[in-house]
């Protein structure tokens, strides 16, 4: 495929902060096959022009990928500009319209990855890449925070990861420093014509109050507001993935058993779902015993444990012996046999 030239006049701050980007993070290499979800609005449209106007120096092959969820009735039509646009860009394109009409975001969402990985797999694309800017970004920090979500869910849309565990292709989100504001004005000065979705002004939708209600307000205390709140949720990305890699460490020394010097017949009674060594517990931080929780309870409940459901196993941490909870969801009780605590 012929590589698409851009004119030194078509150059903007917003080509030299992406391009920057791109090498300070490693997030596209040269010479790479990259799919672009287009969704036909500003910031899919955006991303697509700027990664065709660096193509000619980082050599990569590009191609689109649009998914109609059948959600509008323009849907069709919508899916038609998207490949309009390709064609006028020269890029290849794969439209892939869904069986049935998904109820919520989150089943559209998963529907929507698996069809962008089997264009990638089947077509050989190391790299899928959205538009997701920092807007985006600050939206799902404040969304996950008012929930009440962890820290795993406030670090909000890493810069890339895996869609399958291991394996490629690569989710890669390289507009998390652009805000969507930067990215109307591109299209605008591009002269680019942007498929309005109409959903995105439908207030029964959190998000959408969150940006066209919440964000409005929170510019009147910080005009760079959404800037600022994808820049902590940058930095808590990189503390998550610290405190991840310690708990996987601890994790082992937590629910290693010496067989050797270990007698099962003490609880023999019960079959028992989990061992975890309140020795080892006692000497770190009640952060890491909290992820340690967590993860144990991820495996046990047939439920995603909140808060509550690890506070209350973490407090047998310091509990006298002989200590248990109440049942957990699925009817676990964690019990204190010191040194350990054993769920049952």
């Amino acid at each position: 495929m012929p590589y698409h030239k851009s004119s030194h006049q078509n150059w903007t701050p917003l080509h030299a902060q992406l391009h920057q980007t791109l090498r300070q993070r490693k997030l596209l290499p040269k010479n790479q096959r990259i799919l672009i979800a287009v969704s036909g609005g500003q910031d899919s449209l955006c991303l697509t022009k700027l990664l065709l106007d660096l193509q000619s120096k980082w050599g990569w092959y590009l191609a689109v990928a649009h998914c109609d969820h059948k959600w509008r009735s323009d849907s069709e039509a919508n899916a038609n500009y998207v490949k309009k646009i390709a064609i006028n860009w020269q890029l290849p394109s794969y439209v892939e319209t869904a069986d049935k009409i998904y109820k919520s975001e989150a089943e559209a969402r998963k529907w929507r990855y698996q069809v962008l990985s089997k264009i990638a797999l089947e077509f050989n694309f190391q790299y899928i890449v959205t538009g997701h800017t920092a807007s985006d970004r600050a939206e799902t920090l404040l969304y996950n925070l008012i929930r009440g979500s962890g820290t795993e869910g406030l670090q909000a849309l890493t810069w890339q990861r895996p869609l399958i565990e291991n394996f490629l292709p690569l989710l890669v989100r390289p507009l998390l420093e652009i805000t969507r504001t930067q990215t109307s004005n591109f299209c605008q000065e591009q002269k680019i014509r942007i498929w309005e979705d109409s959903t995105n002004q439908d207030l029964h939708y959190a998000r959408n109050r969150i940006r066209l209600e919440l964000f409005p307000i929170l510019r009147q205390f910080n005009p760079q507001v959404e800037l600022a709140l994808a820049k902590t949720a940058e930095i808590l990305s990189a503390e998550v993935k610290y405190f991840e890699n310690e708990t996987e460490q601890l994790l082992e020394r937590v629910t290693k058993i010496d067989t050797n010097n270990f007698n099962l017949s003490q609880f023999e009674s019960q079959p028992v779902k989990y061992f975890i060594n309140r020795l080892v517990l006692l000497q770190v931080p009640l952060a890491l015993q909290r992820r340690v929780m967590r993860h144990i309870l991820q495996k046990v409940l047939p439920v995603n444990p909140n808060f509550s459901h690890i506070e209350k196993l973490t407090t047998l941490v310091n509990a006298p012996n002989h200590s248990q909870t109440d049942p957990f969801p699925g009817g676990a009780i964690a019990k204190v046999k010191h040194p350990w605590i054993i769920l049952v």
